[in-house]
């Protein structure tokens, strides 16, 4: 049986070298994940600053907004009677209530609309094969680049005709065709990036293309449907243009933004009502944001690498 020589001094010099040089890295390796680690949370705090400002205000007295900062608040925080509800009440009774449920009524059936309608299309594209279907490809992925105010008037002019001027499904139907692009480009990525096995499996067990889409293809692409819908949510939820060109201002039908713009145009008289029309506005993007945030940066990477 062989014996292992004891290491030689050169040896013991060389190790102890590289036992050195590896804790000196880890070290630096750890500042440096510390110091991220604070830039992060510098820069989350330095972006949440305003929110903060803005969620304090909404619950302040109407003169203490208007003639003193949000942080003064800190000064005598235990004064109770420098905040107040009156701030929310008055701002639903102006008619961010009926507002927020236009707003609903325009957002839901134009972030499912194009949903279904571009699921369809992306299945096409990516696993049915039909003459021009890369040309028809490129030109719907086209359209992503063509600005949206140029169709304002040929939609009018469109709706106008149709009798459907001021109503929800002009917006609906607006909101689909701007939304489309995006849909089938992102969804067509992730759906061929999935197992071509699986597909010939299906077709193998006998089953149709609407079969495989509704039974293999939508349940393995929630998170980029997930992902895609709270892009349009946002986007519909937040819009301005488009509501206020094909709905218009009325009450009746005014959504979120449009009654923000408006309660923005009382100038100072509306100080104390603006911080709390703004949080009403952010609360339910928040939570659409929050619950499906854990498909958001799969449905984001979806389709960026294959296998």
């Amino acid at each position: 049986m062989s014996v292992t020589p004891p290491p030689t001094a050169d040896e013991r010099q060389v190790d102890q070298q590289t036992t050195t040089a590896r804790q000196g890295r880890a070290k630096r390796q750890r500042r440096g994940k510390l110091f991220a680690n604070l830039a992060l949370l510098f820069l989350c705090l330095f972006w949440l600053l305003p929110t903060f400002g803005l969620l304090i205000s909404s619950f302040r007295e109407e003169d203490l907004v208007k003639t003193t900062g949000w942080w003064t608040v800190f000064t005598n925080i235990g004064d109770f009677s420098q905040w107040t509800l009156d701030n929310y009440s008055e701002v639903l009774q102006a008619g961010m209530g009926n507002a927020f449920i236009n707003s609903i009524a325009v957002t839901v059936p134009a972030v499912v609309i194009p949903i279904l309608a571009a699921a369809f299309a992306a299945y096409a594209f990516a696993w049915m094969r039909f003459p021009g279907r890369n040309i028809l490809f490129i030109v719907v992925i086209g359209l992503l680049v063509v600005p949206l105010q140029v169709a304002f008037i040929p939609l009018l002019r469109f709706y106008s005709v149709l009798g459907l001027t001021g109503t929800f499904p002009a917006v609906w139907l607006a909101h689909t065709g701007f939304g489309m692009p995006l849909a089938v480009y992102l969804l067509r990525n992730y759906m061929g990036s999935l197992p071509g096995s699986i597909i010939e499996s299906a077709k193998i067990d006998g089953a149709d293309h609407f079969t495989i889409f509704t039974r293999l293809i939508v349940p393995l692409s929630v998170p980029v449907l997930a992902s895609f819908a709270i892009f349009q949510f946002l986007w519909v939820w937040n819009d301005y243009l488009v509501a206020l060109v094909f709905l218009g201002n009325q009450p009746s039908v005014a959504v979120l933004t449009v009654e923000l713009a408006t309660l923005a145009g009382r100038g100072e008289g509306a100080l104390n009502l603006l911080p709390a029309a703004a949080f009403v506005t952010m609360i339910l993007p928040m939570v659409v944001f929050f619950s499906l945030q854990r498909f958001f940066v799969r449905g984001l990477t979806a389709g960026s690498v294959k296998g």
